[in-house]
């Protein structure tokens, strides 16, 4: 099955031969770490150091130091776990479904998503493990494990086990996409590497991969097999979150159209990271021959057609909400609108229901400056999204007499600015050491191919990868 990519240009630009591509995604691998790599990373390990910092004393003094209550028991660790457990899904996207459509414009973008994925499945664990408390205790309590004390086992019937199950499954899935995609490249690395050390250490990541046709015919028969697994992890996963919401019985959080909308949601931001993140690799590193505009281009589409999808999800909820009848629903959804948290629903409102449609015009869907500022619009609009579903939700429920404020400590925003810090520095070793475009892949879609082209690869060190 194949259709029609929404690239209509080159997917390579410059003329790139096969032995320009093995040389230019290598160059940041052998070459030494510049300025502005030395200075992104500085800024991450700082911002990773507070949050082990908040999270030590997190750990030591108690959730006190949150600022959540008894009404607010979920307020910025859950809303910032389902903000991460979406930045991840675009990478699965990419990767798996659109690989399964046989769509080629994903060649150059799906390794640094892959990695995305991963990063930010790191971050969004951080958050319900310490909103337990005891995290020394408290996720053995999470596994379906026989236990000493009698039959005490978890609850198998609550979403939150099953938040468990699914969110493991995925990044087991995830890391082993990841890695088998990069095993060709790998090996190619392996044959150009200079020092002993770095020979050894590729060696034994390629895992003696020699790029043979019947090694390139099982690479290619699991990437399918792992794709197809893949694929319904992305509905599943975030279905599942959504489900931590919808099978509770709280006004704004009762509803069946949660699934699909957390999904459309969790691509929507998990594409606008990706073009954070591309479009700063593109510059930094040199690769606007491979990062094309036309890549930028089909990823505002996607933003476009799930941020349409969100506003109306949005417009639904209010329309059930009236609909209903019932007054409970009716308050929840003109609070959130006109209540205290007025400020977070139209934050919201504006950065992923008004800012999407400037998506329309071809123009600004290829000027990276406009994009890079769009795509940060985009994150922090579905941040608020989840802000407000969580706590505005919660801090006036049924009783009156329970409603409260909330508002985050500096413990808590500590530990959300810690883990762009733990994202930001495995992106940043990322980039150093591993190939942050597919290498293989990319040299399979090179502008007119022809066999002057592989005769000249040839006489290239990296011969595993043809």
């Amino acid at each position: 099955m194949s259709y029609e990519s929404p690239i209509r240009e080159p997917l390579v630009t410059g003329g790139r031969t096969a032995s320009d591509v093995t040389a230019e995604i290598c160059r940041p691998l052998e070459n030494k770490p510049s300025k502005l790599w030395w200075l992104g990373f500085t800024l991450s390990i700082v911002c990773l150091t507070i949050l082990v910092y908040t999270l030590v004393r997190s750990s030591f003094e108690g959730l006190g130091l949150w600022g959540i209550n008894k009404t607010v028991g979920w307020a910025w660790d859950i809303t910032n776990f389902v903000f991460w457990v979406g930045i991840g899904h675009a990478g699965t996207l990419i990767s798996a479904i659109l690989l399964l459509f046989r769509q080629k414009w994903r060649m150059s973008i799906n390794r640094s998503a892959e990695a995305m994925t991963i990063f930010a499945v790191f971050c969004a664990a951080i958050f319900p493990l310490f909103h337990m408390g005891r995290v020394w205790i408290g996720p053995v309590w999470a596994l379906p494990l026989p236990n000493a004390l009698g039959s005490l086992w978890v609850n198998f019937n609550s979403p939150l086990l099953w938040d468990v199950f699914a969110i493991s499954t995925y990044l087991s899935v995830s890391l082993l996409f990841w890695y088998l995609g990069m095993v060709p490249d790998l090996a190619t690395i392996r044959d150009r590497a200079a020092t002993p050390i770095r020979k050894f250490v590729y060696r034994f990541l390629s895992m003696g991969w020699d790029g043979s046709t019947r090694t390139w015919a099982r690479y290619e028969v699991v990437s399918l097999i792992l794709a197809g697994i893949s694929t319904p992890l992305v509905l599943s996963v975030h279905t599942i979150v959504s489900m931590d919401f919808a099978t509770s019985v709280i006004p704004g959080w009762h509803t069946t159209i949660f699934p699909p909308y957390f999904v459309a949601g969790a691509i929507f931001s998990g594409f606008g990271m990706v073009l954070t993140l591309l479009i700063i690799a593109r510059k930094v590193m040199g690769y606007e021959n491979y990062i094309t505009i036309g890549h930028l281009d089909a990823m505002c589409r996607v933003i476009l057609l799930t941020g349409s999808m969100v506003g109306l999800a949005y417009i639904t909820e209010f329309f059930i909400a009236w609909y209903s009848g019932v007054q409970y629903e009716r308050y929840a959804f003109l609070n959130r609108m006109a209540g205290p948290y007025w400020w977070a629903y139209w934050s919201m409102m504006t950065c992923n229901v008004i800012s999407p449609q400037l998506f329309w015009v071809k123009k600004w869907r290829r000027n990276p400056n406009f994009i890079f500022v769009m795509s940060i619009i985009v994150n922090i609009g579905m941040w608020f999204e989840r802000f407000v579903i969580i706590v505005t939700s919660l801090h006036r429920d049924y009783l009156p007499s329970s409603w409260v404020m909330y508002s985050p400590t500096l413990i808590e925003i500590g530990i959300f600015v810690g883990t762009f810090g733990l994202f930001f520095t495995c992106f940043f070793l990322f980039a150093k050491f591993l190939p942050v475009i597919n290498m293989a892949e990319v040299k399979s879609i090179l502008p007119g191919k022809a066999h002057s082209h592989e005769a000249e690869e040839v006489k290239q060190p990296d011969l595993v990868t043809q």
